[in-house]
């Protein structure tokens, strides 16, 4: 079992240094306890912000940003998973998720598939990759806010091993419905943990939310102020629910998004099985 800590904050528009200092804050506030610490979607810079702004603030993978959170990642002794924007080669830019583990590692930069709206205006779409990153705790995926709108990112993953989806988040008021909707159904879709953290006010909904591989709610934030949810994943509860459910037991490959041949994954822990589909 381990403890997960959702972050979510407030964005001040614009200002990458403010939000920063709020969030090592709040880091430091659960670091006795939690082993893996998730913000939400662009949280250090706002998300509501102009072509010209974001390149003023982006930053890469190497810059001062997430260098201070690599030190705060070993300082925690977690694994610290942090979206921002990503000035990326040729200077393009990218909504993407930095994974840091708790030796200050930068274990990988995952970025955004699927754009929202303007995104597609001001960013560029990261490649149709979703990769598994070993931790301590769970063999973990990231998928960034509009990504989880699809059933098949979640799959995919689900397929490869993931035990645990976080989405990083920016969800409007408007579509909190969807939030409450789909983060669940991708969860007992695939028998897998899913940890939502979204940001609160600025129009966004907030209701951050870890969500069991049944479905359920196991714990959710406020829809109106800053917290930081925090809640114990027991893994080994993933492995009952596929016993209980046997979606993956009966999936075939065939039925793969993308036409993908992926073994379906390890139903029974320490199982070694693989059901192909026959010619």
């Amino acid at each position: 079992m381990f403890q997960v800590a959702a972050v979510q904050i407030t964005p001040v528009l614009g200002d990458v240094q403010a939000n920063l200092k709020r969030g090592i804050r709040y880091m430091r506030q659960v670091s006795d306890e939690a082993d893996l610490i998730v913000f939400p979607e662009l949280w250090t810079t706002g998300y509501y912000l102009s072509e010209e702004v974001f390149r003023q603030v982006a930053e890469p993978s190497d810059g001062p940003t997430i260098e201070a959170l690599r030190e705060e990642a070993v300082r925690a002794n977690a694994v610290v998973v942090s979206s921002f924007a990503e000035k990326g080669p040729k200077d393009n830019l990218h909504i993407a998720a930095a994974v840091i583990a708790p030796n200050g590692d930068l274990l990988r930069v995952v970025r955004k598939s699927m754009l929202w709206g303007r995104e597609s205006e001001i960013f560029k779409q990261g490649t149709i990759q979703y990769p598994i990153i070993e931790t301590k705790h769970a063999k973990i995926g990231v998928l960034i806010c509009y990504e989880m709108e699809f059933p098949e990112p979640s799959r995919l993953l689900a397929l490869e091993g993931a035990e645990l989806i976080v989405c990083p988040s920016v969800w409007s008021v408007a579509a909190h419905r969807r939030w409450d909707i789909q983060l669940p159904a991708r969860a007992l879709d695939n028998s897998i943990f899913i940890l939502g953290v979204n940001t609160v006010g600025n129009n966004s909904c907030g209701k951050s939310k870890l969500v069991g591989p049944m479905g359920d709610i196991l714990a959710e934030a406020s829809d109106s102020r800053e917290e930081v949810l925090m809640r114990v994943v027991d893994i080994q509860s993933l492995y009952w629910a596929r016993d209980e459910n046997h979606y993956l037991d009966d999936y075939r490959t065939k039925l793969t998004p993308g036409g993908q041949t992926i073994p379906t994954p390890l139903i029974h822990e320490g199982s070694s099985s693989i059901r192909e589909d026959k010619p």
